[in-house]
């Protein structure tokens, strides 16, 4: 018998690791894929595009707002893994009565790590585990290293949209934030909420504004929509940004790494 406790506080205990695991979570199916648990994955979201060929060899059982349970059930998961910001606190009930649900929280890239850890010692793969813990730990070290060289005086404000009707931009105490202060970026609408709505008028008054980061999730920002917010923004470049590198935490956070290094040669 092992005991765990999640990332929001709640023990669990298992007699033998999980064998059949429904993941609600896309960048955590990403992980647990990376992780060597292929087989035991039996159900995803719709929004679990990596890697590719799970749209045809894994069951889908809705999306991460809305689950079908019944779906769940006929699978008979040991357990679901969850996040406290992805899925609600009424799915994560619903589904308790259906087998364990583990529930991760990642605000920072040490979440990140204590998440991969966990994720080791419940299903038995403690080695893949400190294998990307270890791969992380050094494209980390890496990208500090390589913002810290860079040239640029002072740190980019930005803003990071993630919607549209309303707008809606990336605030605090989340993940995409941490990854923009990873990059020396300081985030406008950091002092505003988690996800604070914004108006586009009011663009007009952020004149020391850099940079504005059209993500492409969970909205798919485009050119067209580029354009339209220029107008506003006086004072800052657009650009379209990939949202699975600053927002998907797990495995693919090492692509991120590289992306961001790129992403900084074109700004």
């Amino acid at each position: 018998m092992k005991t765990v406790v999640d990332q929001i506080g709640t023990s669990h205990s298992f007699e033998t690791s999980p064998k059949r695991i429904i993941s609600l979570v896309p960048s955590q199916t990403e992980l647990l894929y990376d992780l060597g648990l292929e087989d035991m994955i039996v159900g995803i979201t719709k929004f679990c595009v990596h890697p590719y060929h799970f749209k045809s060899t894994k069951k889908r059982v809705g999306g991460t707002k809305k689950v079908h349970y019944e779906k769940i059930r006929l699978l008979q998961p040991d357990i679901i893994i969850c996040n406290k910001e992805e899925n609600t606190q009424e799915i994560v009930e619903e589904l308790r009565k259906i087998c364990t649900v583990w529930v991760t929280d990642i605000i920072t890239i040490e979440d990140n790590f204590k998440m991969i850890t966990d994720f080791g010692q419940i299903f038995n793969c403690r080695t893949e585990a400190q294998k990307w813990n270890d791969k992380l730990a050094f494209g980390l070290e890496d990208f500090r290293n390589f913002i810290k060289n860079k040239s640029e005086s002072r740190w980019k404000k930005v803003a990071y949209f993630i919607w549209k009707d309303p707008y809606m931009v990336a605030g605090n105490d989340n993940f995409i934030n941490e990854l923009l202060k990873l990059n020396h970026f300081i985030n406008s609408y950091q002092d505003k909420g988690r996800y604070p709505e914004i108006e586009l008028e009011n663009l007009k008054l952020e004149k020391d504004l850099d940079l504005i980061f059209l993500s492409s999730e969970p909205f798919p920002f485009t050119e067209e929509h580029a354009l339209e917010i220029k107008k506003y923004a006086l004072h800052g470049k657009t650009f379209l940004v990939d949202g699975e590198m600053f927002s998907w935490y797990g495995s693919r956070l090492l692509k991120a790494f590289l992306y961001f290094k790129k992403l900084h040669q074109e700004l």
